[in-house]
C-alpha cells in the first residue's frame, strides 16, 4: 500500500513524541485526482473510521479511507531536503503518478 522512507517516519515519530497527538490517533494519509489528472495529497493525526485500512508501517500507524486507497497504492512518502535548509514530505506516486483507470 504505502511505504514510509526511513527519514519519513523518523520526522513522524519525532512528531508524535514532540506534540503527542494521542495513543488513539494515527496518522490518515489521502489523496484525491484533480481535474487535471495530478494527485494532491494531504495527511494528518485523525481517529480510526468504520472502513478504513489501518496498518503499521515503520512503527508508524497509517489510515487510509476507501476513496483514497487506489490512488496511494505502492506511494512512497520521503522526507527531503527540498531546498536549502526547507524540509519537506514528499509523495512518490507508483508508475510515475498515473492512476490506474
Amino acid at each position: 500500500m504505502i511505504t514510509l522512507s526511513i527519514a519519513a517516519a523518523r520526522q513522524i515519530n519525532e512528531q508524535v513524541e514532540t506534540s503527542g497527538p494521542g495513543d488513539e490517533l494515527a496518522l490518515r494519509i489521502a489523496a484525491r485526482l484533480l481535474d487535471d489528472g495530478t494527485i494532491d495529497y494531504a495527511m494528518g493525526f485523525d481517529e480510526q473510521r468504520e472502513g478504513d485500512l489501518a496498518f503499521d508501517e515503520k512503527g508508524v500507524r497509517l489510515l487510509v479511507g476507501r476513496p483514497s486507497r487506489e490512488l496511494l497504492e505502492g506511494t512512497l512518502i520521503d522526507f527531503v531536503e527540498y531546498e536549502p535548509g526547507d524540509f519537506r514530505f514528499i509523495f512518490v506516486p507508483a508508475e510515475g503518478g498515473k492512476p490506474a483507470p
